[in-house]
């Protein structure tokens, strides 16, 4: 029979402070790590208290390096960000925040960018087929579908 290992507050404060400085965590992501350590839910709630009172854990700040992040090394677009960050349980306000971060000069930069390394890419003969990969490819990335369609409709015709 396999014993699960049990912590106290003092351990699991530890540990969480640990887990919060090695990447920004959202509320979430640290009160389900709780609770995978088994702790009971009134030692969840001051671990998280001691948390945010010590500055391991900040909404905002999470916010928005996801969104620099994403936006930078996997190309994603705002309903796409704006979907994750909803899926993390992060506040509407914060939201706002982490995207206006975001230029919009450096925002149509990318996207344009993306749009014609994913357009040569297409190897699809038929041009209506290569049009509709090129589309879905973008929209899956969170990419407005004004621009997403106006690119196609500049590139494909």
């Amino acid at each position: 029979m396999q014993t699960k290992k049990t912590y106290t507050v003092q351990e699991a404060t530890r540990k969480l402070e640990r887990y919060c400085v090695y990447q920004e965590r959202c509320h979430k992501e640290v009160r389900q790590k709780l609770k995978s350590m088994h702790m009971i839910p009134e030692a969840i709630d001051v671990i998280i208290v001691h948390l945010l009172e010590h500055n391991f854990l900040n909404e905002e700040r999470f916010a928005k390096t996801f969104v620099s992040g994403k936006f930078k090394i996997k190309a994603w677009g705002r309903r796409r960000l704006t979907h994750e960050l909803k899926q993390k349980d992060i506040g509407k306000v914060n939201i706002n925040q982490a995207l206006a971060e975001i230029e919009e000069s450096d925002y149509i930069e990318v996207f344009n960018d993306l749009a014609e390394k994913k357009a040569n890419s297409i190897t699809e003969p038929n041009k209506l087929k290569k049009k509709r990969k090129f589309i879905d490819y973008l929209l899956y990335r969170g990419w407005e579908t004004h621009l997403v369609y106006e690119k196609a409709r500049e590139l494909f015709e």
